[in-house]
């Protein structure tokens, strides 16, 4: 291992699994800090009338991998064959592979001079520039951002917004919490903007001045104004990205990553 300090990681559910088995194959060990549960809502009418007219959608969008594992619940018992013809969209890379791997679906996600899998990249495809009158889902949590939304709507989708899941945030472990105030660590990593707030409740200078490992610009941004010192953006939310990065960022020159000017 490369230290006896603990690589922080984040994310939460199932996929926390394979990002701490991308960061200790890199040579790190890894500890889990768990401050956040998502729950399945249960199914309301709003769900049941959009899984009913489903093949009426001619986008679907998933904003998470967590998202996408409800969405096929849903299809599973209400659609045996999917429709043809629709066209799916994931806002990350790992929420495509999950749509591909229990739907079988081709799907769409940002452009790979993008550089980065958030919602202002997958905007940047040419097939969801003009939307006139099409039928949009798109599926996500509860609360969160309402970009997407906002700007299908603004190119002409009708679109039905879906959350099919709530984030349930909760204190992190007592020697996870101690970690954080003491700066006991080599590196934090967080692709969660939600949860990169609620954390830094916890974070004192010492962690401050670790070194906190992002899936975005954007969330470089507000690290930055949570008063982090040197955020490094990955080139994307994947376990192998940010694994990647954290090798970056704990032994600069094996890897390629993108710290912020902080200037």
């Amino acid at each position: 291992m490369a230290a006896s300090r603990p690589v922080l990681i984040c994310r939460p559910g199932e996929r926390a699994r394979a990002l701490a088995a991308a960061i200790q194959a890199a040579g790190f060990c890894v500890a889990h800090v768990e401050a956040m549960v998502l729950e399945p809502l249960p199914e309301s009418p709003a769900m049941r009338s959009a899984w009913l007219d489903f093949d009426h959608f001619q986008r679907v969008v998933v904003v998470s991998p967590f998202a996408a594992e409800c969405l096929a619940e849903a299809l599973d018992r209400y659609w045996p064959q999917l429709p043809l013809g629709t066209a799916w969209y994931a806002v990350g890379r790992a929420t495509a592979a999950t749509l591909n791997e229990r739907l079988g679906v081709r799907v769409h996600v940002p452009p790979a001079d993008a550089a980065e899998d958030t919602s202002e990249a997958l905007l940047r495809l040419g097939s969801l520039r003009a939307l006139d009158g099409q039928r949009v889902l798109l599926v996500a949590g509860e609360g969160g951002r309402t970009l997407l939304a906002d700007a299908l709507s603004g190119r002409g989708a009708r679109v039905t917004r879906l959350a099919l899941y709530r984030r349930c945030l909760v204190p992190p472990p007592p020697l996870e919490a101690k970690r954080l105030e003491s700066g006991d660590f080599r590196a934090l990593v967080i692709s969660s903007g939600e949860l990169l707030q609620h954390l830094a409740r916890w974070c004192t200078e010492s962690t401050l001045n670790q070194p906190l490992i992002v899936s975005s610009r954007r969330l470089a941004t507000l690290a930055v104004n949570l008063g982090f010192r040197a955020p490094v953006v990955a080139s994307g939310a994947t376990p192998a990205a940010l694994a990647d990065a954290v090798a970056g960022a704990c032994h600069p020159g094996n890897a390629d990553v993108d710290h912020e000017d902080l200037e």
